[in-house]
């Protein structure tokens, strides 16, 4: 029987294209539809700020108060985000910014202000927020809660926010805000700068390693809006109004204790504490800042000092004391390291001298004391040391005294700056001004001044205007 022949089967080729043909079509339908789906679900951003703020277009500071939300779906290390305030600055004064409460604690804030290459409509400047590692990753969904801050002009005049690309009055509440732009790792990732995307927009902040705080520490560069400032109490500072001595009895006031500006200064402005008097007890003011609690003893103290041999005005002669010192406990357990500079002298002494002066109980007049008998007017770095056998004074890197492990400190102790008169040697008005650049305290190190001084630079050059790290703060 002949075999029967089989029908030729399809050619391949054909069977491909209208394969490829049926993928085209649906391509086609897909791009096209593209732009509907992306219309009605935008994608979502890694992060999300709402803002919120209290004060008038004219207002002592600007208090952009902020939240940070993770829109992510993955951990976000805060030390990898930027947040920006854009504003236009008020004429030709500097501004200054601080922290006055932040959940993730203050200490772990950044802070620089920037005059932009290419202003642009509503800003000529921002503010740049950052973080450092110690403060931690928002988890998805996590929200840093409120970081409360100020920005204010270093010659304290108000300033004028109406028309500030990110000022917002109607904001009263937290809500977001696309003009207050957020990054990430250098990258954009919520809202808008001023000048968009154009050549004219601000550049991107630069990529680099989050400051990381050395433990046992405080730092301040005082920049601060003025002796009611809420930042200030808030760092665990003190203004003294309270009665007692040393100097005229019942004379200190919160009149004598300014943050001016200063080109020269670390932060650009310092702390300035006025003794003023008419030569009557009552015509007397003295002026003290120190910190609200005793929980430093050994490591090193630095502090960057102005001391002066003449009044800021009125007639020299008085017998004034400018002063860096520490003080806690009582009794037998009484400790108290002084640095007291008097350009006229005191106590039956001549000057200009310093005292250096460690004590060991107060009430029995138990301490060792070294007079260094020469001008120290200007800036100095003021040092000491401190361990159990022995604390040392020094100025500028030059070792003044030294005193041995029986007057070594037996207890916490806090840190203060006064300027007071020893007393009222004729009449008319003066008034004398000593300032602080920064003040830095390491516990359990011995610290050169130079590693004070480049620390504390560090600090500052890393945005870091204060920072506690000591047990129990953050």
């Amino acid at each position: 029987m002949a075999s029967r022949r089989q029908p030729r089967s399809r050619s391949g080729t054909a069977r491909a294209l209208k394969v490829l043909l049926v993928l085209a079509v649906l391509a086609g339908g897909t791009f096209a539809a593209r732009p509907v789906w992306d219309h009605f679900h935008p994608e979502q951003p890694d992060l999300t700020v709402r803002y919120r703020t209290q004060t008038a277009a004219d207002a002592d500071s600007a208090q952009p108060w902020l939240e940070v939300f993770n829109t992510s779906d993955r951990a976000v290390p805060l030390s990898e985000v930027t947040l920006r305030y854009y504003f236009t600055a008020d004429g030709a004064g500097a501004y200054g910014y601080n922290c006055v409460q932040a959940a993730v604690g203050c200490s772990n804030l950044t802070g620089t202000v920037v005059a932009m290459d290419t202003p642009q409509e509503g800003a000529d400047h921002y503010l740049e927020l950052g973080f450092t590692g110690g403060a931690g990753v928002l988890k998805p969904g996590a929200n840093s809660e409120g970081l409360e801050i100020q920005l204010y002009r270093t010659d304290h005049r108000p300033v004028r926010q109406a028309g500030d690309w990110s000022y917002d009055a109607s904001k009263r509440t937290y809500q977001k805000s696309g003009r207050i732009p957020a990054y990430r790792g250098g990258v954009l990732v919520w809202g808008d700068q001023p000048g968009g995307a154009g050549a004219g927009a601000s550049a991107a902040p630069e990529t680099r390693s989050a400051p990381e705080l050395p433990d046992g520490g405080l730092f301040d560069d005082f920049d601060y809006r003025d002796a009611k400032d809420p930042a200030l109490f808030r760092h665990g500072w003190l203004v003294r109004t309270s009665e007692g001595g040393p100097g005229i009895d019942d004379t200190w006031t919160a009149k004598g204790v300014t943050f001016p500006a200063d080109k020269g200064a670390l932060g650009g402005q310092v702390l300035n504490l006025r003794a003023a008097t008419d030569g009557t007890r009552a015509g007397t003011g003295q002026a003290a800042l120190g910190m609200k609690e005793a929980k430093v003893r050994t490591g090193t103290y630095a502090a960057r000092i102005h001391f002066t041999d003449a009044p800021t005005t009125g007639e020299n002669g008085d017998h004034v004391n400018q002063t860096f010192f520490t003080i806690g406990g009582s009794g037998d357990k009484y400790s108290e390291l002084d640095n007291e500079y008097m350009p006229n002298g005191g106590w039956g002494a001549l000057g200009p001298k310093l005292d250096t002066t460690t004590w060991r109980n107060a009430k029995e007049g138990d301490r060792v004391t070294d007079k260094t008998e020469r001008s120290l007017a200007g800036w100095h770095t003021m040092v000491m040391t401190v361990d159990k056998d022995s604390v040392t004074y020094s100025a500028d890197g030059k070792v003044l005294y030294r005193s041995g492990p029986e007057y070594s400190p037996r207890a916490d102790m806090a840190i203060n700056f006064n300027t007071w008169f020893v007393d009222l040697p004729f009449t008319g008005d003066r008034a004398w001004d000593m300032k602080v650049d920064w003040l830095y305290y390491q516990s359990g190190r011995k610290l050169s001044t130079k590693q004070a001084e480049q620390a504390a630079a560090g600090f500052q050059g890393d945005g870091v205007g204060w920072f506690d790290t000591l047990p129990g703060r953050s």
